[in-house]
């Protein structure tokens, strides 16, 4: 990473070596057919229930979420999504692919003025200030790990008059919100999450009895498995997604004891590579700004390898979701609605 940061190895060896990486993982993952699979899925899913709700949250909190908003504000969108993007077309803006995934997962979750609406893993805003707004006789809460998010979103409503979101910053291994919802939305959180049933059945118990549950994570289209340090390969796990998971678009209806799934659909990966490419070009394109800002904590030295380690995580986003055109991993979106309301 070093040698990276330096500046000494080509963006195009590091995305050979990240595609070596996937095709490494795929036949890891694929291999011995299909009973093999099935056996590792069995003892994933034994894993996962014998598991806490989550596990290394300071980590996980620390990798992505205590950066300075300031970095996000120069590398994101301007609604702040710090997830999958949805590009209508190849002129399509990250500012429009930003409204348009809001958009798509209003219309999917069925939200509407007046619900009672939980955002859980609320990120920096971007669904939760997006409600607020579009739905002005609903009553908001969003959740997060972090304070600077809490911070951040909180004074964005103040100066947006709005007066219908709350924002609480929480341990997804304690958190209990203390009232029903109508819905209940998660964007690109449960990937930090283990035990999925235990998961579900809390959520279930915040729901409403007519109550539905939208998920969004990213996921491999037939494969799950955890994010782990094993070797020098697994620098994702090390250091952007520790304690966290790649789930199956088949693994959370997996778990349906409080929750069934009633519909689910497939957003294909080349929207989230795009979306990553799109934050990549940000951050060169702001590169002394970004530096100032992590040298005032870190040094010169460290804030150039910092630098380089965020360049490497969005050029590693972009080959996974663009790996075999979009075919391999992508979006995996699912609505829920409690047993007894099937």
């Amino acid at each position: 990473m070093k040698l990276v940061a330096r500046g000494l190895v080509p963006d195009g060896v590091v995305r050979w070596k990240i595609r070596s990486l996937l095709r490494e993982r795929l036949t890891e993952e694929s291999a011995g057919g299909e009973s093999a699979i099935a056996d590792r899925r069995r003892r994933l899913v034994a894993l996962l229930d014998a598991s806490p709700v989550a596990l290394a949250t300071a980590e996980a909190n620390a990798q992505h979420y205590e950066v300075p908003p300031r970095f996000f504000e120069l590398v994101l969108g301007p609604r702040l999504k710090y997830s999958c993007a949805l590009f209508e077309d190849t002129t399509t803006t990250l500012a429009a692919a930003e409204d348009a995934m809001l958009e798509l997962s209003v219309k999917r979750a069925d939200l509407a003025d007046g619900q009672r609406i939980l955002d859980l893993g609320c990120g920096w805003g971007s669904l939760s200030l997006f409600l607020a707004h579009r739905l002005p006789a609903a009553r908001i809460l969003g959740v997060s790990n972090s304070r600077d998010q809490r911070t951040f979103i909180e004074t964005r409503a103040r100066e947006r008059g709005l007066t219908n979101l709350e924002i609480r910053t929480a341990d997804m291994n304690v958190f209990d919100p203390g009232d029903r919802f109508d819905r209940i939305v998660s964007i690109e959180m449960l990937e930090h999450m283990r035990n999925y049933r235990e998961v579900l059945r809390r959520i279930a118990s915040w729901l409403a009895p007519d109550g539905r549950l939208f998920v969004h994570v990213f996921a491999h289209r037939t494969l799950a498995y955890p994010f782990e340090v094993r070797n020098a390969g697994d620098w994702m796990a090390r250091h952007f997604f520790t304690g966290g998971m790649m789930p199956s678009h088949d693994l959370l209806p997996s778990f349906q004891n409080d929750l069934a799934c009633t519909r689910s659909w497939w957003v294909d990966g080349l929207h989230y590579a795009r979306t990553a490419e799109e934050w990549l070009r940000s951050l060169d394109r702001n590169r002394p700004e970004i530096l100032a800002l992590f040298a005032r904590d870190l040094g010169p030295s460290a804030a150039r390898l910092r630098l380089a380690m965020w360049r490497v995580f969005f050029m590693s986003c972009a080959e996974l979701w663009g790996f075999a055109g979009g075919t391999e991993w992508g979006v995996s979106h699912a609505l829920f609605a409690p047993v007894r309301a099937r």
